[in-house]
């Protein structure tokens, strides 16, 4: 009964405790919520129907045992639920924040299925580890013994730091190589604190750093030291940079003061919530507070763009896609979340050229859909006639990222790569053309999702304890 009425009370609102029934408005706010989550959580996994075939876990690219953890959840234990989430997934905390669970666990939920509302996996999968946190559950790596091998990690993305957990946890030293000055890649610097705070990637990375691993940071591979320095130091190495490249839009006037790169706009954002002085935010440049905002994209990026700018106070925010609501590559969930929170979709839209020298408005060209293409989708038509201009003061171009040219910034030209620039390598083992380099993450699969690159980093680390196994065992003998 207890419970129950704690879920009566979602929106308590934490500055109007008058609002609140008697026995509840002595109760600090957090107490509350705390109570409202344990409760809302055991609610939520008990209505897994723990089917034979759990569809959650095979759509989820981790395959998480997500019916058991569920159950242990609902029985209210959560520490056998955090054990088992955590036996998968080297962050829980982070994909439950994080993950398309409309496209992937919840999705494929059969209570989902049968048209009664999915069970929140991603919100429980949150709540048992911040318990876990809460609780000291979460330990760094205590490896029985420390190994002589060495690994060295480029990249501090999911996919490097999921590497160098299971690498280190092995007794495996590690060192962890970044261009930035803070570890966690785009989880850092990228993804919004609204939908990831920033001190959840922090204490993953302290923690990594109280296990044994070592950071590196500030460090440029191709120029504060070279890959072939790397190879001599350590007996393998991963390659997990991530791309960073961001696609351009040839058209008249793109390089118009105003119109600026995605994650030039979001790494403002976010280094402005770590309190650190950026002057392309603090001028105007990179900040959307008062202006007509338009944001070129439909993925994810996109939305993450939009809703910054609304939080920014922008005046208006719109997002241009050159295809319909349907058809667009970014989470449903998203979507709909940025349109409650104001932001305006123009679909079936293309931007066709920019005006002003410092940007005033977007040339627009309307578009209907086509015949399918290759991948099955409809491609998108022009529509002739019917161009008109958006006013904006503000463009943002999230159009996708694509993988730098690593063989020629790094002087390995014998490290091979697709026809789309990303290191080739095995998807099984992830070794590349080299022996001894492995590759995981987007600069493997292409720009992705953060799910996938934990997932190639747990891999690639598993290749790895493999190799030095095998040339350990080689030496003893």
């Amino acid at each position: 009964m207890a419970k129950q009425r704690m879920l009566q009370f979602v929106n308590v609102d934490r500055d109007m405790p008058e609002k609140r029934p008697p026995d509840l408005r002595a109760k600090d706010f957090n107490e509350i919520y705390a109570e409202y989550a344990e409760a809302k959580a055991e609610e939520q996994a008990g209505r897994c129907s723990q089917c034979g075939v759990p569809y959650c876990q095979s759509h989820c690219p981790l395959h998480n045992n997500i019916p058991d953890w569920l159950r242990l959840t609902a029985e209210g234990r959560l520490k056998e639920a955090y054990e088992i989430s955590q036996a998968t997934n080297t962050f829980p905390e982070i994909c439950g924040r994080i993950c398309p669970q409309d496209r992937l666990c919840e999705g494929n939920c059969v209570i989902e299925q049968s048209g009664h509302g999915t069970v929140t996996i991603g919100s429980v999968e949150k709540y048992i580890t911040d318990t876990a946190w809460e609780n000291g559950w979460v330990k760094p790596a205590a490896p029985s013994h420390d190994r002589t091998e060495s690994v060295g990690i480029i990249g501090a993305g999911p996919g490097g730091l999921a590497a160098a957990d299971m690498l280190r946890r092995q007794g495996v030293q590690v060192t962890v190589y970044d261009r930035y000055d803070r570890a966690g890649g785009l989880l850092t610097y990228g993804i919004p604190g609204f939908k990831l705070e920033k001190d959840v990637v922090m204490k993953r990375i302290d923690q990594l750093e109280q296990g044994g691993v070592t950071f590196k940071m500030n460090c440029n591979v191709g120029e504060d030291v070279t890959f072939a320095e790397l190879q001599k130091t350590h007996n393998a190495i991963l390659i997990a940079t991530g791309v960073y490249k961001s696609r351009d839009l040839p058209a008249p006037g793109v390089g118009a003061k105003g119109i600026v790169r995605a994650i030039d706009f979001l790494t403002a954002s976010n280094r402005k919530s770590f309190g650190d002085a950026v002057a392309e935010f603090d001028s105007g440049e990179l900040n959307a507070e008062g202006k007509r905002v338009v944001v070129i994209g439909g993925g994810d990026t996109a939305m993450d763009c939009v809703r910054t700018a609304i939080r920014q106070g922008a005046k208006s925010v719109k997002c241009l896609y050159r295809r319909d609501k349907a058809n667009m590559p970014g989470s449903q969930r998203e979507v709909a979340n940025a349109e409650e929170e104001g932001v305006e979709f123009v679909w079936l839209s293309a931007p066709k050229g920019f005006t002003g020298d410092t940007v005033e408005g977007v040339m627009v060209q309307k578009m209907r859909l086509g015949a399918p293409d290759a991948s099955g989708r409809q491609s998108p038509e022009i529509i002739e006639g019917a161009d008109y201009v958006e006013d904006a003061d503000l463009v943002i171009k999230a159009l996708g990222f694509e993988p730098e040219a690593l063989p020629s910034l790094w002087d390995v030209p014998e490290l091979e790569v697709t026809r789309w620039g990303t290191v080739k390598a095995d998807f099984r083992t992830h070794e590349t053309s080299l022996p001894g380099v492995y590759a995981c993450g987007d600069i493997q699969r292409g720009a992705s999702l953060v799910v996938w690159a934990i997932r190639d980093g747990r891999e690639a680390a598993e290749a790895i304890l493999d190799q030095l196994n095998a040339a350990a065992q080689v030496a003893a003998e």
